[in-house]
């Protein structure tokens, strides 16, 4: 898989903002990427070394639209532990 395919966003939330004080940044991936190949994609695109990765599959949520449930897709998210001292800018400014 090419790396430049595995990152799609940066998650920005508040417990993610929280987190990312501690040197923890949250992404969401390609479904199909493993831990290694997320890793390797934070550590070439940002310049960082990567300690540690955690993944989890998030459920879609059921959206009506008009009288018909309709399923979003489900995606994964990745929290990624970086090395101390480290930090992405991207998370820095936001």
């Amino acid at each position: 898989m090419s790396l430049a395919k595995v990152l799609r966003r940066p998650v920005v939330t508040e417990k993610s903002t929280i987190q990312s004080e501690q040197g923890r940044y949250v992404f969401e991936v390609d479904p199909s990427a493993s831990k290694h190949d997320i890793a390797k994609a934070v550590e070439w695109a940002f310049n960082v070394k990567v300690v540690k990765v955690n993944t989890m599959t998030v459920p879609g949520k059921v959206k009506r639209y008009g009288r018909r449930p309709s399923k979003q897709p489900d995606w994964k998210k990745a929290i990624v532990l970086l090395q101390s001292g480290d930090s992405i800018q991207l998370f820095e400014g936001a």
